[in-house]
């Protein structure tokens, strides 16, 4: 991590009341098919991860029994609460919470975990770290968009931040599903350095430690 949660917290608290008119195409595209894929149903619990404003969990607090979103910065919850509460949604929770610890229940059901545009803030071996964080939530599906290289980048008109941010490659993130156990089901590629990863877990989840009832 090129810094610090609480740098990273800071900063994008202060950007937090323009954030969602500062951010570009590629970043909606991906949002809008990181919504599509996630497809939660009536029953289903939503983990949102670097939630930020609320772009994905207040599109898919409609169709979910519940979502949890978690962010790093207060000043992008709070703007996260305020639209909840501007569209009637009493079903989104949001709270402090990273990748690699989310700040959930340990008995809490979570059917899906969405992120978008966010798990990028991490160096490679933190991803393969939260990854295998959401992975043991029990989830079935998780939907990943991010900045994410599908090939080498051009280093004089790069997609990314450098200084803040670490994409890795497409392929570091699909092994590090496939290392958990789950099945990559669909890659969109956004942008040469824009893609959405779908991973599923087939099978019952309640068999995973080999005991029977």
């Amino acid at each position: 991590m090129k810094k610090t949660v609480e740098e990273h917290a800071e900063r994008f608290s202060e950007k937090a009341a323009e954030y969602d008119d500062s951010k570009s195409d590629e970043y909606y595209a991906c949002a809008d098919l990181v919504i599509d894929s996630a497809d939660p149903g009536p029953d289903d619990v939503v983990l949102d991860l670097g939630a930020g404003t609320g772009a994905i969990a207040l599109a898919l607090a409609p169709d979910a029994e519940r979502v949890i979103a978690r962010d790093i910065s207060e000043g992008m919850m709070d703007e996260g609460r305020r639209k909840a509460e501007e569209r009637g949604l009493s079903n989104v929770e949001f709270a402090y919470g990273e990748f690699r610890a989310p700040e959930i229940d340990e008995d809490q059901r979570v059917d899906v975990v969405t992120s978008n545009f966010a798990l990028h803030h991490l160096g490679d071996d933190e991803k393969r770290e939260a990854i295998r964080v959401m992975t043991e939530t029990g989830v079935r599906r998780i939907v990943l968009g991010d900045v994410a290289f599908f090939e080498e980048p051009d280093p004089d008109a790069p997609f990314y931040g450098p200084a803040v941010d670490d994409p890795a490659t497409v392929g570091t993130l699909v092994e590090a599903f496939t290392a958990e156990g789950f099945a990559v089901t669909g890659v969109e590629r956004v942008h040469d350095q824009v893609a959405v990863i779908v991973a599923e877990q087939f099978g019952d989840r309640n068999e995973t430690d080999g005991s029977a009832e």
